[in-house]
């Protein structure tokens, strides 16, 4: 006896492409949603930390981290030297630099969410300094308008990052190093007020800061802006 095979038909067939394409689509769309998300609350913590600065100074009349009467302000633990310059490197974990108490003196006056209490052994990953979407750590110090030491506020060769501080953020994946550049500078990784080098520990590196085509998507980077 004979039995009639059937199989797709190609509006059938047609129709799964259609569904297999729209899903894929959707996927797709739903990754750069995502990606967007991310670089957006990246960006935010860049723009944020100038209006710590200015609501503080509005309040105060000093600067966060800086107040020679941070005590008497906002009872913080210490207060700073009163030259008007945020003194220390960005990602210090020393309780008394000026960048370190930045963060406790904008905390406590209710201008920054986070810990308010200094840990009694400061230590990165303890969850005193604030993180950025990516889980790495955020940061600022003075800027400079000569040539320094270090590789991204400038060294023998290089042109500092302009401007009267300098924010850093660490842990940031190229493809998004990429996007904050273009969405914030001048799309060059290398020049302007935004510059990104390779992490290596919890310094700033060892590399100048990185040209856009030597970018690698996968490759985690700190993130310096000046303001």
């Amino acid at each position: 006896m004979k039995r009639n095979q059937s199989g797709f038909t190609l509006i059938e067939i047609a129709i799964v492409l259609v569904i297999i394409g729209l899903l894929l689509g959707g996927v797709l769309k739903g990754q750069e949603l995502i990606n967007s998300a991310k670089v957006k609350n990246l960006a935010t913590d860049f723009k944020n930390i100038p209006v710590f600065i200015y609501g503080y100074q509005d309040k105060f009349k000093a600067l966060p981290g800086d107040d020679i009467a941070a005590i008497t302000h906002v009872t913080a633990t210490a207060n700073g030297n009163g030259n008007g310059v945020i003194n220390g490197n960005w990602n210090s974990i020393t309780a008394t630099d000026e960048s370190y108490l930045f963060w406790q003196h904008v905390r406590l006056a209710g201008l920054a969410p986070g810990p308010t209490t200094i840990p009694g052994t400061p230590a990165h990953g303890d969850g005193y300094l604030p993180t950025n979407a990516a889980g790495g750590e955020i940061g600022i110090q003075s800027g400079t308008t000569v040539v320094a030491s270090s590789p991204l506020l400038g060294s023998a060769g290089a042109n500092p990052i302009r401007g009267s501080y300098v924010i850093c953020s660490s842990g940031i994946l190229g493809k998004y190093v990429k996007q904050l550049d273009t969405t914030m500078d001048d799309g060059n990784p290398a020049t302007g007020s935004m510059m990104a080098t390779p992490v290596t520990g919890y310094t700033l590196g060892t590399s100048f800061a990185t040209q856009l085509a030597s970018i690698d998507d996968a490759t985690t980077y700190i993130v310096c802006y000046g303001v």
